[in-house]
């Protein structure tokens, strides 16, 4: 029955190529953990486990339903979740780019494969497994296969967790056409009441993070299923919940809006023009940001920071989906007005005016002196909940 759930969302011209996966990868790599389709009549109960973990909270009643479905209407059509504007990767090349090279790595795939690495040589298993929370289409788990193969790691697997039937048997077919299907496992989970089935060497989150509701089971769940010299990667957002802004930050925002010109105020995800800034939440639907702003103080509670990254405040407004496609890379007024918000951001979260929106960290069960870039430690990035 999930093989042809799956099987209906893959395109007219991929099915010749997408039987042959089916006969010969789907029977044993494709796992259901939990029924995804019952989800609105059944309570979320976690499965008998020797693991001495919290039930969820939560119930699946209609509203969650409603989620579940919202969630799974955005995503199950997107071939691609992570294309952001041309000003964004500006932005992320003269800022954000110079932090991270700072700590031998210079994007978000080199630093999951640095620490990938590490965690596998901190435990020293034979076959490493590391966990990915979250993983969409799986585009960049199969980058991370090839790039562990390419580092000199031969011999691991990456079980990739998703909501989205469709998504992953997207990711079945990128990982058989690179020619690395061999190291994956595709489980068909919610996490907000997900139990590991084996230990991990690392579990890396990317960009999911803030898609989760039940944050307190899932990071006790990865704390269990983590080797204790294993680590937790991650790279996320950790602003308010919804993706709104918080008071001091909506402020700044709208006197910076002030200067942009009227077509620049046309916010292309909601289809209309926006004289002022508006504080709009955006989960109200789905899961987009629903416990935004809880991420980073529930894995402080958690786990020891190793390395932590964090920057963008007031910039992510301009740099984002919604507003940023109208910033020109090869206008020069554009360009002065990104650098002013990234220095106005930094002197701010420098100066505790403001608190950070994105972070990059490496997470562990023992006890090590961390790394935090610009002296910006976790605990001092938290803003409290109004």
């Amino acid at each position: 029955m999930l093989m042809r759930l799956i099987y209906q969302y893959i395109p007219d011209w991929l099915r010749p190529f997408a039987r042959r996966v089916r006969r010969t990868l789907w029977p044993v790599r494709l796992i259901s953990a939990t029924p995804v389709e019952a989800i609105a009549i059944k309570e979320l109960v976690v499965a008998d486990s020797p693991n001495d973990l919290a039930q969820p909270t939560i119930k699946q009643n209609a509203e969650y339903a409603a989620k579940i479905q919202a969630e799974r209407a955005t995503f199950d059509d997107q071939s691609e979740i992570h294309a952001l504007p041309a000003i964004f990767h500006y932005w992320s090349n003269k800022y954000l780019r110079p932090m991270l090279e700072e700590y031998g790595f210079s994007n978000p795939d080199q630093f999951f494969v640095k620490y990938l690495i590490e965690a596998a040589n901190r435990t020293g298993s034979v076959e490493p497994k590391f966990l990915s929370i979250g993983s969409g289409n799986c585009d960049t788990e199969v980058r991370l296969a090839l790039l562990l193969k390419q580092a000199g790691l031969q011999v691991f697997t990456i079980e990739c967790l998703e909501l989205s039937p469709a998504m992953l048997a997207r990711g079945q077919i990128d990982a058989l056409a690179q020619g690395v299907a061999e190291h994956f496992l595709f489980t068909v989970t919610d996490f907000n009441c997900w139990q590991a089935r084996y230990k991990f060497d690392a579990v890396l989150a990317n960009q999911s993070l803030h898609h989760v509701l039940e944050l307190e089971h899932l990071f006790d769940a990865i704390k269990i299923a983590l080797l204790p010299a294993g680590l937790f990667i991650s790279s996320d957002i950790i602003g308010r919940n919804g993706h709104m802004r918080w008071p001091e930050s909506f402020a700044v925002v709208n006197r910076f809006w002030l200067e942009l010109p009227h077509s620049y105020r046309y916010n292309r995800q909601l289809r209309r023009h926006e004289a002022l800034f508006r504080n709009w939440d955006c989960s109200s639907e789905g899961f987009e940001g629903i416990r935004a702003q809880d991420v980073l103080p529930e894995l402080i509670k958690r786990f020891n920071f190793k390395l932590f990254i964090a920057a963008s405040s007031v910039v992510d407004v301009f740099i984002d989906r919604a507003f940023g496609h109208h910033f020109d890379v090869a206008q020069a007024w554009d360009l002065d007005f990104i650098d002013r918000l990234h220095a106005y951001d930094e002197q701010a979260l420098l100066s505790g005016e403001l608190t950070p929106t994105r972070f990059l960290g490496v997470m562990c069960l023992t006890d090590e002196t961390g790394q935090f870039s610009r002296g910006l430690k976790p605990e001092n990035c938290v803003r409290p909940a109004l």
